[in-house]
């Protein structure tokens, strides 16, 4: 079985589409598999994911994170997404053949040769930390860019890699982490506060749901509850949504509609569609697809 990684990395550029065709140019490396890729102009953030074999996806995340490096300024930069350089944030995933710890020293290895050779300010998160209160990522982006720049000086937030100084490109977020599902539920209101007070309630930080970071943001006008589901198997993504759809009922609000940023596992698909149908058997062995599948052997 080859060993097999994806990567996901977040970019801050979702309003130039000629430099996220840049950015997605230099990431196809020889054996990189581009997957999926979308932008959204309101958080001005476009999202990449790839995947192969791990030397294939270094080469071509360093050559993205180079790219964006060059093609955007984030002391220009605004959008509603917090983020704290060109590339904000690249997690690696174990997908086959590998383990997380394994992925976490790929990490270290793609960080230090960015700081090095980029000379980019470089944070290690999730299982690449080298510090504990560096594991989250809200907790690393805190204060994002504009902080960063007054703050990057001090001890505390020294960079794991890199100097210490921001230039155009900002900071770049390097860790390894489980399969993460980026979610977010749009309600029929432009309350922005309500979907902040919604976020509150339900993100595991503040007392809410296991594995679950909400923010509430304000989106082309429409609030929308952003979140990243850490762990599906521990909070499954249907149980989110009726949770928010329960809090927006009782403000006198509904959900308008919800979107999945990259990609996600079939399995969340087919238990959300069994929670909702009643289907408790409902899974890929009931499709006319898998079962052509496995009758072509």
């Amino acid at each position: 079985m080859p060993v097999t990684i994806e990567a996901v990395p977040n970019f801050s550029e979702g309003r130039r589409p000629e430099i996220v065709a840049a950015i997605v140019e230099a990431i196809q490396a020889p054996g990189v598999l581009l997957l999926n890729y979308s932008s959204d102009a309101d958080h001005n953030r476009s999202v990449v994911t790839v995947a192969g074999p791990p030397e294939a996806v270094l080469e071509g995340l360093f050559r993205a994170v180079s790219t964006a490096a060059a093609r955007i300024d984030m002391f220009q930069h605004r959008g509603a997404h917090p983020r704290v350089g060109a590339t904000d944030v690249v997690p690696l995933v174990p997908i086959e053949a590998i383990s997380l710890e394994a992925c976490a020293e790929l990490a270290r290895q793609l960080g230090q040769r960015i700081g090095d050779e980029l000379g980019l300010p470089v944070y290690l998160y999730e299982a690449a930390a080298t510090r504990p209160e560096r594991r989250r990522l809200p907790d690393v982006r805190k204060g994002e860019f504009e902080g960063l720049v007054e703050s990057i000086h001090t001890p505390e937030r020294a960079p794991d890699f890199g100097p210490a100084r921001m230039g155009p490109a900002g900071a770049v977020i390097v860790g390894a982490r489980p399969f993460l599902v980026a979610y977010n539920v749009y309600l029929a209101t432009a309350d922005v506060q309500l979907a902040k007070e919604i976020a509150r309630q339900i993100r595991e930080s503040s007392g809410g749901l296991p594995a679950v970071r909400a923010l509430g943001l304000l989106v082309d006008g429409q609030a929308q509850v952003s979140m990243n589901l850490v762990d599906t198997g521990t909070t499954p993504l249907h149980v989110v949504y009726d949770e928010i759809g329960r809090l927006a009922v009782a403000a006198g609000v509904s959900i308008d509609r919800s979107e999945l940023i990259g990609l996600v596992p079939q399995d969340v698909v087919y238990n959300a569609a069994a929670h909702y149908l009643r289907l408790p058997e409902l899974g890929p062995d009931r499709t006319v697809e898998e079962a052509i599948r496995r009758a072509q052997g």
